[in-house]
């Protein structure tokens, strides 16, 4: 158990926090997906902590389905200064005019993987079916 090395304005615990509110997950729901060791109250503290573990991230990471770099690296701060320096009133109006569609990148992700795993399926399906050809050939000779 490694503390990760980090940038000290980020704070990963808010950050998991933050980004398991995004996903609607409930603390308790976490708890049990990291195993019996953990519990809500748990999960509260590890969301006060500055820095989290290395292993534990990489662990709820893969739980929320999220890079753990994401946490690691997400700055509330540099977030804000980019949205107040690109944000002006006529690209919210253009955004309307434009019919533009916003998207959660996280559902996203999960749509790749999802498709990931179904190719995944279809490929090992074709490979059964071509062994059983190829077992017909060699019996047949």
């Amino acid at each position: 158990m490694t503390p990760t090395t980090s940038n000290p304005k980020i704070h990963e615990g808010r950050n998991l926090k933050r980004f398991r509110e995004m996903l609607s997950i409930k603390q308790d729901a976490l708890a049990f997906e990291l195993g019996d060791d953990w519990n809500q109250q748990k999960i509260s503290l590890l969301e006060q902590k500055e820095k989290i573990d290395s292993d534990i991230l990489e662990q709820v990471a893969a739980i929320l389905k999220i890079p753990a770099e994401a946490i690691r690296n997400f700055d509330e701060e540099q977030a804000v200064n980019i949205i107040s320096n690109t944000f002006h009133e006529k690209a919210f109006e253009n955004s309307f005019n434009k019919g533009t569609i916003n998207f959660h990148p996280v559902e996203k992700i999960i749509q790749l993987h999802e498709e990931k795993i179904a190719l995944y399926e279809r490929m090992l399906k074709e490979k059964d079916e071509m062994m059983g050809r190829l077992e017909r050939l060699i019996g047949g000779r």
